[in-house]
C-alpha cells in the first residue's frame, strides 16, 4: 500500500498494491489515482481509465434443436490520453499495475509524452468517494440469478415449438437468446471513481414461411436491461401467437406499387427510422466529422411543429438505460427536439471539447477496446396530441407501415428501410396487405413531413453500430403520420 501521497517516479517499481482481483471496488482507488497522475507529470492534459469484466453467453434454438450456445468472458481496461484537442486510446487486457502502467506510456508517446525524469514529483490525483451504482441497487446478485444454461434451452425450445403450433407452411424456426453481463470501473484525472454493473437481456424469434412462390419473413425480438427473471417471464407462446399471424398475413399479401404515398408508421420499432435517419445526425461526431446538415441549427426550427424528441437513460428496464455512461457521468433526460426545434444535440468528453456543446452522458462504447464516443441511448419521438383513429381517417389512400425490417443510411441521413408487414389504407380504412414496400427518403426532409403524433407510445430494443463498435439502444414512437414519402415496389 502506498505510505505517503509524495511520490518520486523512481519509486513506482517499489510500490505494492493489493487491488481485489474479482470484483472493482475501493482498492483500486490507490493504483488508478497513482497511474492518472504519473500521466499529469508527463504533461498530458486529461486521463482517464476504463476498467471491464464481462460475461457473456448467447443460445440459438433453430427448429427443434439447440444449435449452439456460446459463453465469452473477458476482461481488461483502456487508457484514454488527451492533449489540447488530440486524444489518443490505448487498450490492454493486463489488469496489473505494470500492464496499466505500459498501456499508459504507450498512449503518453503517441501524443509526444513521455514518462517523467527518475526524481521526478507525481502529483497526487484525489479521486472522490466511489460513486458505487452496482452496490448502491444490488446488481452485485444478478449474475447468479440469471437463467441458467438448461433453462435457456426450455424456453427456447418450447418458443420454437409454439411456431410450429399457431404458424402453417413453416420453412424454418429459429429462436435466439444472449445474456450480458458487465462490471465497469471508470477513474480519470477530474477526480471522477465511479462503479456500475450492466445486465443486458434479448430473446425473439425468427419465422419463415413457403408456399410455392410465396414467401414471408418475420422477426421479432424483446429485450431488457437490470432483470434478472427476464427470460423466466417471457411469454413465448403470445410471442408466436403474433409473429404468426404476421406471417400468415403476409404469405399471400400483394406486392406494393411504387410511388409517393402519405404513410401511417407504426408505434414500438416505427422509431428505428428516426434513431437512424435523425438521431446520429444530432450526435456530436457528426458535427466533428461535418457529416450533419444541423450542425448549425440548434434553436432553429428543424421538423415540424407536431414533433418532439428525447434521448434519455432513465427508463425503467429498457434496453438503453444506464445509471452512468462509459466516461462516468450519471444518467440523464436530453430534449433533443421540441415542437420541431433542435434543443441539444448528444456530446461525450472529447465531442463536448471539439464542438462546445456539453456533455449529456452520452459517452458509450461496446467494450474495453473502444474509446466512447458520443452515441444514443432510449432514443424516440414523444406522445402527441391525435388518436390512431385521427390519423387513419386523415388518409385518402396511403400505407401503414406495421413493422420494420433492416435498413441503410447514408452519412448525411439519406435512408431506405424495408417494411415486414404493410397494408393499404383506403378512405381512412386498412383493406389489405402489401409487402415488398422500401421506404426512401432524407432526414431534413421527412422531419418536416411528420405531421400528426398519436398518444401511444411504445419503446423497443435495438443494436446500433458505430464509431466506439456496437450498443443496446432504445427506438421508439406513437404511431405517427407521414404526409408524403417515396415508397419503393414493384
Amino acid at each position: 500500500m502506498l505510505t505517503s501521497t509524495l511520490l518520486l517516479s523512481n519509486q513506482l517499481p517499489t510500490l505494492q498494491y493489493s487491488s481485489t482481483p474479482e470484483r472493482f471496488d475501493e482498492t483500486w482507488e490507490a493504483p488508478l489515482a497513482t497511474l492518472l497522475g504519473l500521466g499529469r507529470s508527463a504533461g498530458a492534459d486529461f486521463i482517464e481509465l476504463f476498467l471491464e469484466r464481462r460475461n457473456y453467453i448467447s443460445s440459438l434454438a433453430e427448429d427443434d434443436s439447440i444449435t449452439s450456445i456460446s459463453p465469452s468472458l473477458s476482461t481488461g481496461a483502456g487508457v484514454r490520453v488527451f492533449r489540447g484537442k488530440a486524444d489518443c486510446y490505448v487498450s490492454t487486457n493486463d489488469l496489473s499495475f505494470s500492464g496499466l502502467k505500459a498501456a499508459l506510456e504507450k498512449g503518453l508517446s503517441i501524443l509526444g509524452l513521455q514518462l517523467p525524469t527518475a526524481k521526478a514529483f507525481i502529483p497526487e490525483i484525489n479521486l472522490e468517494l466511489l460513486r458505487d451504482y452496482a452496490t448502491k441497487r444490488g446488481k452485485d446478485a444478478w449474475l447468479p440469478a440469471c437463467s441458467s444454461i438448461r433453462e435457456m434451452g426450455e424456453v427456447l425450445l418450447d418458443g420454437t415449438a409454439h411456431l410450429k403450433q399457431k404458424a402453417s407452411h413453416v420453412q424454418s424456426r429459429r429462436a435466439t437468446y444472449f445474456r450480458d453481463w458487465q462490471e465497469v470501473l471508470i477513474a480519470a484525472s477530474d477526480g471522477t471513481f465511479a462503479r456500475d454493473i450492466r445486465l443486458t437481456q434479448s430473446v425473439g424469434f425468427n419465422l419463415l414461411c413457403a408456399d410455392g412462390a410465396n414467401r414471408a419473413s418475420i422477426g421479432e425480438r424483446v429485450g431488457n436491461t437490470s432483470d434478472a427473471n427476464f427470460l423466466r417471464t417471457w411469454d413465448s407462446q403470445q410471442a408466436a401467437e403474433k409473429i404468426a399471424e404476421s406471417a400468415g398475413k403476409m404469405l399471400y399479401a400483394d406486392y406494393v406499387e411504387s410511388g409517393t404515398y402519405p404513410i401511417i408508421m407504426a408505434n414500438h420499432f416505427g422509431g428505428v427510422i428516426f434513431h437512424e435517419a435523425c438521431g446520429h445526425l444530432l450526435e456530436t461526431t457528426q458535427i466533428e466529422r461535418n457529416t450533419t446538415p444541423f450542425a448549425d441549427k440548434k434553436g432553429e426550427k428543424i421538423a415540424h411543429e407536431s414533433l418532439t424528441a428525447w434521448d434519455e437513460g432513465r427508463s425503467e428496464n429498457a434496453f438503453g438505460t444506464i445509471d452512468m455512461d462509459d466516461e462516468g457521468m450519471p444518467a440523464q433526460r436530453t430534449l433533443l427536439i421540441e415542437k420541431g426545434v433542435l434543443k441539444n444535440f448528444l456530446a461525450d468528453r472529447t465531442g463536448s471539447a471539439r464542438t462546445g456543446h456539453p456533455r449529456t452522458g452520452s459517452g458509450r462504447r461496446q467494450n474495453y477496446t473502444f474509446a466512447a464516443a458520443s452515441r444514443m441511448r432510449n432514443t424516440y419521438i414523444d406522445s402527441g396530441e391525435y388518436s390512431i383513429d385521427d390519423l387513419f381517417t386523415s388518409v385518402d389512400k396511403g400505407i401503414y407501415c406495421k413493422k420494420m425490417g433492416g435498413g441503410s443510411v447514408g452519412a448525411t441521413g439519406q435512408f431506405n428501410f424495408s417494411v415486414d408487414e404493410a397494408y393499404l389504407i383506403e378512405n381512412g380504412k386498412i383493406t389489405k396487405p402489401l409487402k415488398g414496400a422500401i421506404l426512401i427518403g432524407e432526414a431534413k426532409e421527412i422531419m418536416n413531413k411528420i405531421s400528426m403524433c398519436s398518444q401511444d407510445l411504445e419503446i423497443a430494443p435495438g443494436f446500433c453500430g458505430s464509431v466506439s463498435g456496437s450498443i443496446y439502444t432504445t427506438v421508439g414512437q406513437p404511431h405517427i403520420k407521414v404526409d408524403s414519402i417515396t415508397v419503393g415496389g414493384r
